[in-house]
């Protein structure tokens, strides 16, 4: 019941940061941030069983396998800069945290291009 886990730590960890906000405000943040880590290591295991999914699906299906690793960087990016972008809103940085998504959604873009040249270069074929 890895759902019962997570909404218990959640829930334990809203009702302190909510008491902590009052009388100590940068432990209410530490907290914050510290659960959401813990959240994510109890979540590793979990997200490696889909990336050997994936992997064993590009490998079936005979993908590059550079561009399946490119697709779990991608996958990454995206979790990290979100992650980073809502530890930044709690904390009040909205400015900033706009930033980072911003910042992630180049990386991603930078990223895609030799896949989407992959797929223009396949597409061509077909019709050539």
């Amino acid at each position: 019941m890895d759902i019962a886990k997570i909404v218990g730590i959640g829930l334990l960890a809203g009702i302190m940061i909510n008491l902590l906000k009052q009388h100590k405000p940068e432990l209410a943040m530490q907290l914050s941030i510290a659960t959401g880590v813990m959240l994510f290591i109890l979540m590793v295991s979990r997200v490696m069983d889909v990336v050997d999914v994936l992997q064993t699906l590009g490998t079936r299906a005979k993908l590059d396998q550079a561009h399946m690793g490119t697709v779990l960087k991608i996958i990454g990016i995206a979790y990290v800069a979100d992650f980073g972008s809502q530890v930044l809103q709690d904390a009040g940085e909205k400015s900033v945290a706009s930033k980072v998504e911003m910042a992630g959604k180049v990386l991603i873009m930078l990223l895609a291009v030799p896949i989407v040249l992959a797929i223009v270069d396949t597409v061509m074929k077909l019709l050539g």
